[in-house]
């Protein structure tokens, strides 16, 4: 896939091809879990309300970049589900569909008439997914939920920053993110149970379960050992001495790992004392005197500019790396050679770049070609593949339902 060739457009192999979604989603969370199917071909239905029923707002601006990114490759119509006639042309969709996709509150697709129960009456093979704040019960389930709040809950801005500065939330909206990933690969599980038991059913995750499960190693230190971890700053919680160290000319990052390794970068260092001194040599003293080490390190890296120490450590094996503005990862050659900005033709914005995805497959790979449909752009069209007649579109204009 790397050498520019698209094997997808030489044998027309769309991994999702058979999948049709139903998609009810909107800021971030949701869409980033539909985002998964639409790059690899599923038939994405993205579901808006009518503009005089609608939101305004939520995910950004429609030609704004964040939205354009998240919603490409797929079709919308819009359909109006608090409508009796849009809900029950909703059931017409859902009898032909595999999944739906939705992160209301809890509560919002009880009051529609659309939640998990509704809908296997009328489909029993629908995967129906759902994404909310804190869970689809318990003591939270009334409260809206967004990342940032997850990130906290989550423990995640407890360990993020400098020690001692206080609660700092990641860079990204993780908690969105991750939850979106979890709920499609647990959407994909349950259409592969599908072809054994014949029956669909609910995957729903939220930001909060997420946002735990990200915690990862510092979570199981704390349910295994009791330990509490601290904010750690650029410091590796475990591997020392890697972290950021300052050089003549900006920052890098260096991360030696294991005695072999921490040899062969205090020779890269020029620094063959270290090797010497008994405070840095276990794993267990660099751990404890990790201040020090770290002082005589950044004194010889501040000698020498970062690309030096990025050629040198990495001869030497040792990981060590820039640390990009997000203009500068885009001109990187490797992830040009990636391929991770890549390019589609919008009808009003022309040619522009989208985020690329970061799975690649030799048979079946993602197809990103389709920009960002406009609101309802593709109503009539969907209708009728779902068996309506002109007079029965006219008919649910008319009721405002789409």
């Amino acid at each position: 896939m790397n050498d520019g060739s698209d094997p997808a457009n030489a044998t027309g192999l769309e991994a999702l091809a058979g999948i049709t979604v139903l998609d009810l989603t909107r800021v971030r969370a949701g869409p980033t879990c539909v985002r998964q199917f639409a790059d690899w071909g599923a038939n994405v239905i993205k579901i808006e309300l009518p503009p005089a029923a609608g939101e305004v707002g939520l995910g950004g601006p429609r030609h704004g970049p964040d939205f354009q990114n998240l919603h490409r490759n797929k079709r919308s119509m819009t359909l109006n589900l608090k409508n009796e006639a849009g809900r029950r042309t909703f059931e017409r969709l859902v009898r032909d569909a595999d999944v739906i996709v939705e992160n209301y509150r809890p509560e919002v697709k009880h009051r529609l008439g659309i939640d998990y129960e509704a809908m296997r009456r009328v489909n029993p093979r629908i995967v129906y997914g759902s994404i909310s704040g804190f869970g689809q019960d318990g003591p939270y389930l009334p409260r809206p939920g967004v990342d940032q709040i997850a990130q906290g809950m989550g423990g995640l801005m407890s360990i993020t920053g400098l020690p001692g500065q206080g609660p700092v939330r990641a860079g990204i909206p993780i908690a969105d993110l991750t939850a979106g990933m979890f709920c499609a690969y647990g959407i994909l599980v349950a259409l592969l149970e599908r072809e054994v038991s014949g029956e669909g059913q609910w995957v729903h995750t939220s930001l909060l379960e997420s946002q735990i499960f990200m915690l990862d190693f510092q979570a199981a230190r704390w349910t295994i050992e009791g330990e509490v971890a601290p904010q750690a700053g650029n410091n590796h919680p475990t591997i020392i001495p890697t972290g950021v160290f300052e050089t003549a000319d900006g920052h890098v990052n260096l991360a030696p790992s294991g005695d072999a390794m921490f040899g062969r970068f205090a020779r890269a260092l020029g620094a063959e004392a270290l090797l010497e001194d008994p405070r840095f040599q276990t794993p267990a003293g660099r751990s404890r005197h990790r201040d020090a080490l770290n002082a005589e390190i950044e004194a010889r890296t501040r000698a020498a500019s970062a690309a030096h120490w990025i050629e040198i450590m990495n001869e030497a094996g040792v990981p060590c790396g820039p640390i990009y503005r997000i203009d500068e990862v885009f001109t990187d050659p490797q992830v040009r050679h990636l391929r991770m900005a890549t390019p589609v033709e919008h009808p009003v914005l022309g040619t522009i770049e989208i985020v690329n995805q970061a799975v690649e497959m030799t048979r079946t790979p993602a197809r990103i070609d389709v920009p960002c449909p406009e609101c309802g752009e593709h109503t009539d069209e969907i209708l009728g593949e779902f068996g309506l007649g002109e007079d029965e579109i006219d008919a649910l204009r008319a009721a405002g339902a789409i």
